[in-house]
């Protein structure tokens, strides 16, 4: 049954991502029903009785179906045709993964009230800075398309779709916002991080992958408000360092276990 609620979200989101951009009320229709359809069967995949199922696939999952929710509540005050062609298709790609890629089981038995808390936080952190991407990807083609010459610009559904984003401008502050509440909900995992930490293995900081890359993008973006606020960061700068520092946080933890589940063939939570 699960299969089928993944298989039927994957199709409506991917039936949402091409459709043509004038028929905004099915687009936002569908989108909404394959959001519902997918939250309900994460939902029941993840949170069994007394246990959380947890894998590279379901939190690359989970991540795409709060960037769809955060598309969605953006597209109905900005048209963001670019940002729907990006994150509708990935979604679709992301939902079924879960089918393939199950994961392994973590019992909460013993555990803190609070530790799926900590997982809820992890994921809307990843998730925003998620969003950030594709608005640094969405930006970088803008600027491109805006240097080319006349006869060099292409006209396809992208180049259209890149043609309806607001103004340049506009996108960085918007890039700025979204990765402004994610480094607070990064800040937010990192410190509930340490708290688990010692509470599951006795120390505050386990010296793995996770947590090194973890914090190497708490440093990245960290440095790029600062950047932003002390010096004026803007264009390249703030695209290089936004897409560096997503790029280290998918390492941290969808990169890791996805080396750990399918290059290892291992199940380690």
């Amino acid at each position: 049954m699960l299969t089928y609620l993944f298989v039927l979200a994957a199709l409506l989101y991917a039936t949402c991502g091409f459709l043509p951009s004038r028929q905004r009320v099915a687009i936002s229709a569908g989108t909404a029903a394959a959001w519902l359809l997918h939250g309900g069967a994460l939902w029941v995949d993840m949170i069994g009785h007394g246990s959380l199922r947890i894998g590279f696939a379901i939190m690359l999952s989970a991540t795409l179906w709060i960037s769809v929710a955060a598309y969605w509540l953006e597209n109905r005050n900005l048209t963001l045709d670019g940002l729907r062609v990006l994150v509708l298709p990935s979604a679709a790609l992301a939902v079924v993964l879960p089918v393939l890629f199950p994961g392994s089981v973590v019992p909460l038995e013993g555990k803190s009230a609070l530790f799926p808390w900590h997982v809820a936080i992890a994921i809307l952190a990843y998730s925003s800075l998620t969003i950030a991407a594709f608005h640094a990807v969405l930006m970088a083609l803008q600027e491109s398309r805006l240097h080319a010459s006349p006869g060099t610009v292409q006209q396809g559904w992208l180049g259209m779709a890149i043609d309806r984003l607001p103004a340049l401008l506009t996108m960085e502050k918007l890039l700025f916002r979204i990765v402004g509440f994610g480094f607070v909900l990064l800040t937010l995992t990192v410190l509930s991080g340490v708290f688990f930490s010692e509470e599951l293995f006795g120390i505050a900081f386990q010296w793995n992958h996770k947590t090194i890359f973890t914090m190497l993008s708490w440093v990245l973006f960290g440095a790029l408000l600062a950047g932003r606020f002390w010096r004026g960061w803007r264009g390249k700068t703030a695209l290089r360092f936004t897409l560096t520092g997503f790029a280290t946080l998918l390492l941290a933890y969808v990169g890791s276990r996805f080396v750990m589940e399918v290059v290892l063939h291992r199940g380690l939570a």
